[in-house]
């Protein structure tokens, strides 16, 4: 789609409707909540429960607590799009965004940019630049090399995961259209949650590194 010199890529569209549709069961889910839940609310306390559980898994409950609404929010919007993938005419009717580089990489890009922000908060400046001097100051070179690559990686391995795994499911699904592809969406479902969990269990890995110092402190 155009507009004017203005390009709208169908990734774009794919995130603004994968969006929209998360507040709006947002909205559904959390009006006039009530001690027994409806369907829609049940749902979404077992999610956000489930999330909560994982995350304090990761981070401890103190951290885990400050930072579960960015971690929860990715999570849910990377693998809705990762099952978005599932739906017929994915890739074709419309775009999976998690299988578009340029959205990985921006989710890499607020992981990365969120983690240093982090640190700063927790540790202040010069707290936060001396973490990278440990152990040892003569560290600080591969320090530095592995805090760069890490946007990288994220990325990369979301984007090719989900890509390939279109990619795959569309040749099986030519080669052998009858009981294979059933195999294979089973699989995708597993294989999906898999990768979102990845993406924002790293994620909390390195605001937890980020913050770990005040953390200690704390305790």
């Amino acid at each position: 789609m155009e507009l004017s010199n203005f390009h709208i890529s169908g990734a774009i569209i794919s995130m603004w409707v994968i969006m929209a549709l998360l507040a709006v069961f947002s909205l559904l889910a959390t009006r006039n909540m009530k001690d027994v839940p409806g369907p829609l609310q049940n749902i979404a306390e077992m999610a956000i429960g489930a999330l909560q559980s994982f995350f304090e898994g990761v981070l401890g409950k103190k951290l885990s607590k400050k930072y579960f609404p960015l971690l929860a929010t990715m999570f849910i919007f990377i693998i809705v799009s990762n099952y978005s993938g599932l739906i017929p005419g994915a890739g074709h009717l419309f775009t999976v965004p998690t299988a578009v580089l340029s959205v990985t990489a921006g989710l890499a890009a607020i992981s990365f940019f969120t983690t240093h922000f982090i640190g700063v908060k927790e540790q202040g400046v010069v707290g936060y630049l001396k973490s990278f001097l440990k152990p040892v100051a003569i560290m600080l070179p591969f320090t530095l090399i592995d805090h760069i690559v890490r946007p990288f990686s994220l990325a990369l391995r979301l984007y090719g995961n989900i890509y390939a795994e279109e990619m795959v499911t569309d040749q099986l699904r030519e080669m052998f259209p009858i009981l294979l592809p059933m195999v294979m969406q089973v699989l995708s479902l597993l294989f999906c949650l898999i990768q979102a969990m990845v993406f924002t269990m790293l994620t909390a890995v390195y605001i937890g590194e980020a913050a770990e110092e005040e953390e200690h402190e704390k305790e």
